[in-house]
Formats: structure tokens, sequence, C-alpha cells
């Protein structure tokens, strides 16, 4: 089975319920449909029965929990909640009303932090920051975790490198230019993330332009120090460098630039040193290799909620949607 048949098996292995807050988007109601027809999750869609008998027409949308913010019997306990979580930070009840009846993405996050909702995916027709927004206000950051982060799932066809053509791209969603300590939680997250996302042991490459030392640079500099750091907060993770991409991933090149390497030529956990590589980097794959592409997927919230590409298609919804509950069940 390929990476995304294996996690659809995964998650009907224990059902979770996630929420699509997007009800607005046509692409919401054809993986739905998908995943209700498969049995990897239980749904619910955050809208008005009216909006969504629209909207969605034409799909079958059978088991399907629809919950309208305007008529739910628990909208107030989740105002009451809100107004408790952000009353440090002026929220009035006023105020948590209107956000709640208007904004399904706070909605659904709510839904997540009461229990009735074990994940979230969004991001079809909303920004990263829009997504993100209310999980770091509501969920908040998970125990021992220092910051929030994304990463892609990459699965390249008929490609002998990482694992079987599976890799993780780090950060390439949300963390602009980390400074090396933020590198370094990046990097040990990004691990963890690759192994209970694929059950393989995580290799995990540093990237940068430059490999042990062949170029001299600041941004080299940045990369060495969070290697470092990584390594000592957590020795246990095959991780490595500075390593250029040729060296990270093609065994007769690690052999040649970075003799000795734990990591060089095996690489299936690509940290890349800013948002700016990460993007492209990921990109360039998607389109160029016609790789699948799910994400960016965050690591380090509470409680999983998973941002999609606002160019995502209906099948990577439905892939997104299994993947969160998978962490959904770890």
């Amino acid at each position: 089975m390929g990476f995304i048949d294996e996690i659809k098996a995964r998650a009907k292995s224990d059902i979770k319920t996630i929420v699509l807050p997007e009800t607005e988007d046509e692409r919401t109601y054809k993986a739905a449909e998908a995943v209700l027809k498969e049995g990897t999750a239980k749904l619910i869609l955050v809208g008005s029965k009216e909006q969504i008998e629209k909207v969605g027409a034409g799909y079958d949308l059978t088991g399907a929990q629809i919950v309208d913010p305007a008529t739910n019997d628990k909208t107030e306990a989740y105002i009451a909640k809100l107004v408790e979580l952000r009353q440090k930070k002026g929220m009035t009840e006023e105020q948590a009303r209107e956000l709640l009846l208007n904004n399904y993405l706070y909605y659904g996050v709510m839904m997540v932090k009461m229990g009735d909702a074990d994940g979230m995916v969004s991001g079809a027709c909303h920004s990263t920051a829009d997504t993100l927004r209310p999980c770091l206000q509501i969920l908040k950051t998970k125990p021992g975790t220092k910051l929030v982060s994304a990463f892609f799932v990459m699965v390249v066809p008929d490609c002998d490198m990482g694992a079987n053509g599976t890799f993780i791209f780090g950060d390439s969603g949300l963390e602009q230019n980390p400074d090396p300590e933020k590198l370094a939680n990046i990097a040990l997250s990004s691990a963890e993330s690759f192994k209970l996302l694929t059950g393989e042991e995580p290799v995990v490459a540093m990237l940068s332009h430059s490999t042990k030392g062949s170029a001299k640079h600041a941004d080299v500099d940045k990369v060495i120090e969070a290697t470092k750091i990584a390594k000592e907060l957590n020795p246990n993770v095959r991780l490595d460098g500075e390593l250029q991409l040729d060296a990270a991933i093609v065994p007769s090149v690690g052999e040649s630039k970075a003799p000795g390497s734990p990591v060089a030529g095996h690489a299936n956990v690509l940290i890349f040193p800013d948002l700016d590589a990460g993007n492209i980097g990921y990109k360039l794959v998607q389109r160029l290799a016609k790789a699948e592409a799910y994400g960016p997927l965050t690591q380090g919230i509470a409680a999983p909620v998973n941002d999609l590409s606002r160019g995502c298609s209906a099948e990577d919804i439905e892939g997104v949607i299994a993947i969160t509950a998978v962490q959904a069940q770890a």
C-alpha cells in the first residue's frame, strides 16, 4: 500500500470525528462524500442546513452531522468557555458570540476544545494565519512543545529515496525565519511526526547551501547551531547538518560530500533553513516530480488541527482528514 492508503487503513481502525468548517467551498463536500463512503472518519459540517444543502447539492453526505452555530444547543457553553479563555485579552460575551456565530473556524476549534470533535481541517479558502489563529488562542501548544510549526508530507512517485519516496518537509508553511533554537525544535517535532505517520525511523537532514563547511555565511552558521542544539535536546534522533539537498538524499553524493555522516544520502525528513526555501522546495517537488503533497500539517498544537493549501484538491482534503484522524488517535 502507498502512504495515504496506509493512513486511511489506520484511520478506519479507530474512527475519529473531524470538523470541517469551510462549508462555503464545494471541495469540502466532494472530500466529505469520499470520506463518509470510505469510513475513514466521522464528519461534522459547520453551517446552516440551508447553506449546506445548497452548496453541497449533488453530494451524498449521509452520516455527516450538520451543526448550525445559530441553533446548536451547545453554542452558549462555547461562548462562555471562549470568554473564560480570552478574558485576560478583554474578550466580552458579546464579542465571543459575534465571533462564534460568524466565524466557523473559531466555532470548529471550540468544538475540538470542548471534546465534541477530535480534530479540524481547514484552509481550502482561508489563509494559514486565519486557520491557526483560533488554534493558538484556544487550544494552545502541546505540553512539552515550545512552538507550533508546519510540515508537508511529500510522496514522490517511482522514487527510491527517502522512505520509499515519502518525505517530510519542514517548516514549509508557518515559521518565516526561525532562529537556531526554533529550527532545532522544528527538526525534532518533524522527526516525531514522521515516526507517527510512517512508522519508520526518521533520518533528519538540516539543509543548507553548504555541506560541512563548504561555504561560510551567517545563514550556514544558523543551521550549524540548530544542528548542535537539536542533538543536545535529543541525542537519540538520527540527525545531521549542515547538508546540501543532494548530499542529504543521494547516497553517492552523501558519501562524497559528507563521509561518515549518519544521515547523508539517506534523509527522509528535510528541514529547510527558512520558509522561503521550504515553500519553494515543496512546490517544486509537487509540480515537477508530480508528488502528492499533504499539508501544511501542524505540529505542536494541543489537538490536531490541520491547514490546507488554498490550491488543494478534494482528494488532498480527503487525505488530510485521514492524517488528522491518525494524529488524533495518538
